[in-house]
């Protein structure tokens, strides 16, 4: 037999997610009996060798500073080995496999004001994504968007009020969307309402004519050889603001005519029914900047109404479908518009159309 030869360290490609799991995941890995929820924040799982994992999860605000980090490392380390993990929605999950840290990490957690919970049938920690702080196209400012929804909704997320069933909420500041808003159960996009403005100086300098017309997914761009620039043909544009990231000359941010769009009814899982696409709510709010009350207020109405009127364990989207569009636009007060009909050039089967495969 062929001596087995070890294996090569490289740094290609991402490391193995096993090196970094507890040893409590890797003596139970595949062998969970089964898990339950203990509180808004925590939860237990058991294995079928009689091992108990124990999970305690807090929010983020996703754009965090070291002396964030550091102090999440130092609370693993005291209570967890130094084990944690970060969730796709930004929770922080402490992973303790020694039942009697529970309560003190839970205790100190209260006491630095962390914000527990996200466990179980409520609003999930918020998906975001740059927004003012980092993105040169964003339409919105995404981390303040958050901060005021959370606040607004924070009970749902700690456990103190429950919700039917679990509720995704995302934050894209822009169209190009970093930010899970196609699938969330509601959510905001930032959206630009005018069509870039060209500085004819500026792309002959900075922007390469090919890549800057190869970026635009509508073909509203062309060449301007007169001005050794470009045309934007306006009929065409959707004001992604995608050329913007190819050719700085094409500034399209506008505080005049940004704000957001929301969107709801998307859902990613496939349990009881299939996945979803979000679908238009409110095509157009203000950026009201710092408490976008707009937004709060119509995120409010269509929570209250889906507390209301939703079976335990529907999502928001199956809730819409079961009493249909026209009854869920009458319950939540936001008035139907021309927008809200789909006639996009490039649209096909769009009421029709799910995530899942059709043969």
């Amino acid at each position: 037999m062929a001596e087995e030869l070890p294996q090569r360290q490289t740094d290609i490609g991402p490391p193995n997610y096993k090196d970094f799991l507890p040893p409590v995941i890797k003596n139970n890995y595949g062998k969970w009996k089964y898990h339950e929820k203990l509180s808004g924040g925590s939860m237990v799982h058991v294995g079928e060798s009689g091992d108990e994992l124990y999970t305690v999860r807090v929010a983020s605000p996703r754009l965090v500073s070291t002396d964030f980090i550091r102090d999440l490392t130092a609370i693993a380390d005291k209570y967890c080995d130094g084990y944690l993990r970060f969730t796709t929605r930004h929770n922080v999950e402490f992973l303790v496999s020694d039942k009697s840290k529970v309560d003190p990490l839970l205790a100190e957690l209260k006491e630095k004001k962390y914000m527990i919970g996200g466990i179980g049938d409520g609003i999930s920690n918020i998906v975001h994504t740059q927004g003012w702080v980092h993105c040169h196209s964003a339409a919105t400012d995404a981390s303040g968007l958050v901060k005021v929804l959370m606040d607004e909704f924070a009970d749902y997320f700690t456990g103190a009020k429950e919700l039917p069933a679990r509720v995704r909420l995302a934050v894209a500041c822009c169209t190009n969307m970093c930010g899970a808003v196609h699938c969330s159960d509601i959510a905001v996009v930032g959206i630009h309402r005018k069509p870039p403005r060209i500085d004819q100086d500026g792309v002959k300098k900075a922007c390469e004519v090919p890549s800057t017309i190869a970026s635009c997914p509508t073909g509203a761009i062309s060449p301007d050889p007169k001005n050794k620039s470009v045309k934007i043909k306006d009929e065409k544009c959707m004001y992604c603001g995608n050329c913007y990231s190819v050719c700085p000359a094409l500034p399209i941010s506008d505080p005049d005519n940004d704000g957001v769009a929301i969107v709801a009814g998307g859902k990613i899982g496939s349990l009881r029914s299939d996945p979803k696409f979000s679908k238009l709510v409110v095509p157009f709010l203000p950026n009201n900047t710092p408490k976008w009350p707009e937004v709060v207020s119509t995120f409010r109405n269509i929570l209250t109404a889906y507390e209301a009127g939703a079976v335990k364990h529907e999502r928001l989207g199956e809730w819409i479908e079961r009493i249909g569009w026209e009854k869920f636009f009458e319950l939540t007060n936001i008035p139907f518009t021309h927008q809200h009909i789909d006639d996009f050039t490039i649209a096909r089967e769009t009421y029709r159309t799910s995530a899942a495969f059709k043969w």
